[in-house]
């Protein structure tokens, strides 16, 4: 219960404490600063402003009058403190140190006040505190660390010391001192009492937690008389059996010499399950109960004797000290050693004086809150809509007051009551906080987000984008093809989404409960997609809505490495079979452990060997997941040896496939590089310029020899390019063999390039990481042979273009039109318009004389250089790339014969 004198009564023993009249604007500085930290400008022999601070308590000290303030900064003062100045009445000298979380943290050696008046000492940690001659001296929020040795002693016939709010032990109260309080201190007994008072009359002990040992909790001896003893917590931390003499300590002790006027009440004594405490020893006799005394002396009537348990001192829920003391004791104090007000917990009846609510000992009892939310009735609703608020918090009293603000700029709503209602009058997404406040001003914020929407049907949309990678960390990945749909940004719905049916077009779906996500898909192949969303709201309405998505490889850069052998089906006696794909994993993420690399790879760029093939025929590659197109990549005559560079995508699944169109032949395929979005560098295509020709320079490179050849920095590749892109051709062979560029030539690969023949000029184009100082070096196996190196294009950081792979597709046969005749030229068409350059499977077949080919952008000269070599009766692939004008390139038939020409594409580069 609430008694409506509880303020008066409150009041009514207030002692003036804690506050300080503040010096008149005459009065120059009103405060001054000390401040020992590194880099606060301190000196002792400054003004102790803000700017130029004091470095010592003690410079301040002679420099403080009355009326002024010391401010004392968190700081290291490794000093002993005396003050001897004094104030004046109305105008005392204040040493306020800052606190940290309400609780003295400034340590000095020692304070000692000696012959002062009007002081008030405030937040320190002294070893010891003494006074002495010294009058209207307050001591608040002090923490003594001086061991076994008493922590405060005043005396000298000191007049009207205040102890407040402070941590100490055995405090002696002596020399004749008068009017000496100890409000709201935590005080323990080591080597004596917690607190004595010996020849010092109308001491006043109230509100304070007394821990004793085997002596007195209170002791009031001598010529004390007059004193008051008032809602005190007492208890022993140990036994009878523990003290030197086997006897219990004693709670409140008064001699008879201090027992004339001498008061007590409200005070409440653990006496222990053991009896570890005597009661009372008053003016020479025990007295075992408060009832006892009571009858004997008139005192203690309203004091308790509970059994040991800290749940008791502590004031957990339930405890009797709880709202039972008198507020009208002498000495009582308005806030409790943390600073915390009186409060009235309303769960627990008011026992108290009259019926106030002031506890027991040295901290008040608060309600605890530290957390608030606040959760929405509708928090998806169109306007209009009535929303209920409801606050949520951890307060184990109630009756707190919260404050609403519904976040669209009206007026805060203010209640004693846990929800509050709205009517938002426009759509918004707004975010709801509410305010919890208790009584004594400890205040905890929430927040949610409401979302009001327009009134109007459910209407489905959905947004739409390519998901790419931003690394190429090998663990985890973005697989090519991942496209993210989102209902959120495009569809109107006044009420809550309950229902989210997804059909990405390709046969597989997903549903939802919720509208609280987008939806990410990966495709197998390239394409058009009917993508559908299906809606249903909270009120039962429903809503489709259906696009086609187009759905393509996104333009990555170039990632070199130094190539490596992935398959050769001869080291396991295997071989391809006509009409079987074989799988071939990449090595994407981690699925070669000795080759890591991107679990990201767009597509991949090979050289795919075909050998010891049972009759002629043609090896296809494609995406893992994809229809086998009708283009081809190695063309093999039966007995033979050929190879090409293959660039394909990356299945889903992170393989290729490969596939024979007739009889059985060995598969090799080495890994040369790859491409992926966000990575990489950027390709620069060129007309072909050539870099080395052995024939004119150098001669026939023989078996088992290298030939390092400098390629950055010549022929219009900068010297910054990280991989050049060549046709390699052999003429001139005398034995076959296979030829090998790579990058460092301390460390050829095992792979291989091209397959050079007797009497049959070959080429292949290849890609290839610059190494040592600009250069690429090149191995022949056996034999000897004469080399021509072309560089049709250069990747580098300043690159012009991206790569978009495509899956192969055909964009010419001239099987269809007619062959080429000698010296004439067909234009393929079918690449973007915007593509600088192009990615094309060439393949020449049905020739009727040895020649060349050479592709180039439609509209341009034709460059003095090859892109494939002819031969009658064999049909020659080859991998090109060659820039492209509008969207178109050239070929061009040398003057040998007549050629039918294939063209695929495989991916096209764009500026971007």
């Amino acid at each position: 219960m609430r008694p409506t004198r509880a303020t008066v009564l409150l009041t009514a023993g207030l002692v003036t404490l804690l506050g300080t009249p503040a010096a008149t604007a005459a009065e120059t500085p009103s405060t001054l600063y000390v401040n020992s930290r590194e880099g606060s400008n301190c000196a002792d022999s400054g003004p102790g402003s803000q700017a130029v601070p004091y470095c010592t308590i003690s410079a301040a000290a002679k420099a403080a009058g009355p009326g002024q303030t010391v401010k004392i900064g968190m700081g290291v003062y490794p000093e002993a403190l005396d003050l001897d100045r004094s104030g004046t009445p109305g105008k005392p000298i204040v040493f306020d140190a800052e606190l940290a979380d309400r609780m003295p943290a400034i340590s000095v050696k020692s304070l000692t006040i000696t012959g002062a008046s009007h002081l008030v000492v405030r937040g320190l940690r002294p070893t010891t505190v003494r006074v002495s001659g010294s009058a209207d001296i307050e001591l608040d929020r002090l923490r003594t660390s001086g061991g076994r040795v008493p922590g405060v002693i005043i005396g000298g016939a000191s007049t009207d010391v205040r102890l407040t709010r402070s941590h100490t032990s055995d405090v002696r109260i002596e020399g004749g001192s008068q009017r000496t309080l100890l409000g709201r201190n935590e005080l323990v007994g080591y080597e004596g009492p917690p607190v004595t008072a010996q020849d010092a009359p109308g001491t006043v002990i109230t509100n304070n937690r007394l821990v004793n040992d085997c002596l007195a909790a209170a002791s009031v001896i001598g010529t004390s008389a007059g004193s008051a003893l008032f809602n005190n917590v007492v208890y022993a931390y140990r036994t009878a059996a523990a003290c030197p003499d086997g006897a219990p300590a004693t709670g409140i002790e008064v001699a008879p010499t201090a027992a004339s006027g001498t008061r007590a009440d409200y005070n409440l004594l653990v006496d222990g399950e053991t009896s570890w405490l005597t009661a009372y020893k008053w003016a020479g006799t025990v007295y075992e109960t408060a009832a006892a005394l009571k009858a004997a002396t008139g005192q203690g009537e309203h004091d308790l004797l509970v059994p040991s348990a800290m749940m008791v001192v502590d004031g957990n829920d339930g405890s009797p000290i709880i709202d039972s003391g008198d507020p009208t004791a002498p000495g009582v104090l308005p806030t409790d050693e943390r600073g915390f007000p009186t409060a009235d917990d309303p769960r627990q009846p008011n026992t108290g004086k009259d019926g106030g609510y002031i506890d027991r000992g040295n901290r008040e009892t608060q309600d605890w809150l530290s957390r608030a939310s606040v959760e929405i009735e509708e928090n998806w609703a169109p306007v209009g809509t009535t929303v209920t608020a409801t606050a949520i918090t951890d307060t184990r009293w109630g009756g707190l007051t919260y404050t609403y603000d519904f976040g669209d700029g009206t007026d805060p709503v203010i209640t004693k009551d846990r929800t509050a209602t709205h009517v938002y009058t426009k759509p918004c997404e707004c975010t709801v906080k509410v305010t919890a406040v208790t009584g004594v001003g400890v205040k905890a914020t929430g927040e949610t987000t409401t979302k009001v929407t327009a009134t109007g049907p459910l209407t489905a949309g959905f947004t739409t984008r390519a998901v790419l990678p931003d690394s190429d960390n090998p663990i985890g990945y973005t697989r090519p093809l991942t496209y993210e749909f989102d209902p959120r940004p495009a569809t109107a719905a006044p009420w809550p989404v309950q229902r989210v049916d997804v059909d990405f077009g390709d046969g597989t779906y997903a549903h939802s409960d919720h509208m609280d996500r987008a939806y990410t898909h990966t495709y197998d192949r390239p394409g058009d997609y009917k993508v559908t969303f299906t809606l249903g709201d909270k009120k039962g309405a429903v809503n489709t809505v259906t696009r086609n998505v187009r759905v393509e490889y996104a333009p990555s850069g170039y990632a070199a490495v130094e190539p490596f052998r992935l398959l050769d089906t001869r080291q396991g006696g295997s071989s391809l079979q006509a009409g079987n794909p074989t799988s071939v994993v990449l090595p994407v993420g981690t699925a070669d452990p000795k080759h890591p690399l991107s679990g990201s790879m767009a597509a991949a760029v090979l050289n795919v060997t075909v050998t010891d093939a049972t009759q002629d025929a043609h090896l296809s590659v494609w995406p893992s997941g994809q229809p086998r197109p009708i283009t081809s990549n190695v063309n093999i005559k039966a007995g033979g040896t050929a190879s090409n560079t293959v660039t394909v995508p990356v299945g889903a699944d992170g393989k290729v496939l490969a596939q024979l169109n007739a009889g059985k032949a060995a598969l090799i395929v080495d890994f040369v590089g790859y491409y992926q979005p966000n990575i990489g560098r950027r390709f620069t295509p060129q007309n072909p310029a050539r870099v080395l020709d052995t024939r004119t320079a150098g001669g026939k490179l023989g078996g088992g020899q290298t030939r390092t050849v400098k390629v950055a920095g010549v022929g219009g590749i900068p010297a910054d390019a990280t991989a050049v892109t060549f046709n390699l051709t052999s003429t001139g062979t005398t034995q076959n063999t296979h030829v090998i560029a790579y990058p460092d030539p301390a460390k050829r690969t095992a792979t291989s390039n091209l397959n050079p023949e007797p009497g049959v000029d070959k080429s292949n184009q290849a890609i290839v990481p610059v190494g040592p100082n600009g250069t690429i070096t090149l191995y022949n196996n056996a034999g000897a042979t004469d080399l021509i190196l072309d560089a049709v294009g250069y990747y580098a950081e300043d690159g012009k273009a991206l790569f978009t792979p495509v899956g192969p597709t055909r964009l010419a046969d001239t099987r269809t039109t007619g062959k080429i005749a000698p010296g004439a030229t067909t234009t393929v068409a079918g690449i973007p318009a915007n593509a600088l350059g192009a990615v094309v499977n060439i393949t020449a077949t049905d020739t009727t004389g040895a020649g060349f080919l050479t592709a180039h952008a439609d509209g341009t000269a034709r460059p003095e250089a090859s892109s494939l070599n002819t031969r009658p009766g064999i049909t020659v692939p080859n991998h090109v790339t060659t820039p492209a004008a509008g969207g178109r390139i050239a070929i061009w038939n040398s003057w040998g014969g007549s050629n039918h020409v294939i063209t695929d594409l495989l991916g096209y580069f764009t500026q971007s």
